[in-house]
């Protein structure tokens, strides 16, 4: 695990560059003042410290289509492209004016027409006219989530690295799964695993329940040891690079039963189905389609959500089945997939996999095997 600070992969920098120059083109915005964090590390490609949490909108990247030149909040050099001059760094500052102060003086301000923000605040919305005099402040986010929802070769490969190392974490849990264990420990061997492979950010950090045989979409009730008989779901998810990975696996403790054995050929199937619809072209809806095809109920959770810098778009769920119509899938889209099945008495098995959306067919990144969830533990 390094200890240094660098910048993105040029590579990968300017792939992302070039994606959001042709989404400026395409919204006619002369410049972007960017600052959601995952915005800003996918045209800055550098990572920043002290982000953690919700904040206000700050004017953190800037970034000129004409030029492209890129203006970056930072206080230090470390982890900064080549492409970013000193010059072009500014720190923080309590009072706004400055920040302004940093806007005016960039090339080309002064004659923009049209300047997208990705959020804004009143303060901001009063402020921003002064540095831009000749623009017209427009919603910049959608053309940054076009930019982002498609990801380049180099972004894929990205995510793989991310996913590996979840899957390391997963390994390790399914290793501790006996009897007698607890949630707790489970979770624990898996975010350990995590760090031990250089990434101490973990997506989530409840990775490991004991499914509850009663009600679907719930955790067992009680102590939170695992017992024979029990389903267990092992949910391993790491921050890389910026980037998510996500996997997610369910295991019988015990001899499966016939009961248990047909629950997992039912997620089977259902899984085979949404594959099926991953294609170009398909409406997002198609994905909840799947489960109504398969006899089989809705999840609480989302069924996709895209995979990136963060969450991607679309997000696929069952409370916003009128937005799934409208989304059409499209190739090099990278959504996490998830596939929930539940029977009373037995439990629920639930998967989780990163599924690139391929012209040829839909791509799974995971290398975990599914086959392995039937095996008891």
């Amino acid at each position: 695990m390094g200890i240094d600070i660098e910048a993105d992969d040029r590579a990968l920098r300017f792939s992302r560059r070039e994606r959001a120059i042709a989404q400026m083109e395409a919204y006619d915005l002369d410049m972007l003042v960017l600052g959601r964090q995952a915005n800003v590390r996918y045209i800055s490609g550098a990572p920043q410290l002290w982000v953690v949490g919700t904040r206000p909108f700050g004017p953190i990247c800037t970034f000129v289509r004409a030029t492209g030149e890129i203006h970056l909040n930072s206080t230090w050099d470390e982890g900064i492209p080549e492409e970013i001059p000193h010059e072009n760094l500014y720190g923080f500052a309590w009072n706004p004016m400055t920040l302004i102060g940093v806007l005016q003086n960039i090339k080309g301000a002064d004659t923009a027409r049209r300047v997208g923000t990705d959020a804004l605040t009143p303060t901001f919305a009063k402020l921003l006219p002064m540095a831009f005099p000749q623009a017209e402040l427009v919603d910049g986010e959608q053309a940054m989530r076009d930019a982002r929802r498609i990801k380049t070769p180099q972004e894929i490969r990205a995510l793989r690295r991310a996913v590996a190392v979840a899957e390391e974490g997963l390994a390790r849990g399914v290793a501790e799964l006996i009897p007698g264990t607890t949630e707790k420990r489970l979770a624990g061997a898996i975010l350990e695993a995590e760090a031990a492979g250089g990434v101490s950010t973990p997506a989530t950090q409840d990775a490991a329940w004991v499914m509850s045989k009663d009600h679907p979409w719930r955790r067992a009730e009680g102590d939170g040891r695992v017992r024979e008989g029990d389903l267990v779901a092992l949910s391993a998810g790491v921050l890389a690079d910026g980037y998510v990975g996500e996997v997610a696996r369910t295991l019988y403790v015990g001899e499966p039963t016939d009961s248990v054995r047909s629950l997992y050929r039912r997620r089977d199937d259902l899984w085979d189905r949404l594959l099926a619809a991953c294609r170009p072209g398909q409406r997002a809806s198609a994905l909840l389609d799947a489960y109504a095809a398969g006899g089989e109920r809705l999840p609480a959770m989302p069924v996709a959500h895209g995979l990136g810098l963060g969450f991607d778009p679309p997000v696929v769920s069952p409370n916003l089945r009128a937005t799934a119509e409208q989304d059409v899938l499209e190739e090099g889209m990278v959504l996490a997939l998830t596939g929930y099945v539940w029977e009373q008495g037995v439990g629920a098995v639930f998967t989780r996999d990163a599924v690139v959306i391929g012209a040829a067919g839909p791509q799974v990144l995971t290398q975990t095997q599914p086959d392995s969830e039937a095996a008891h533990a």
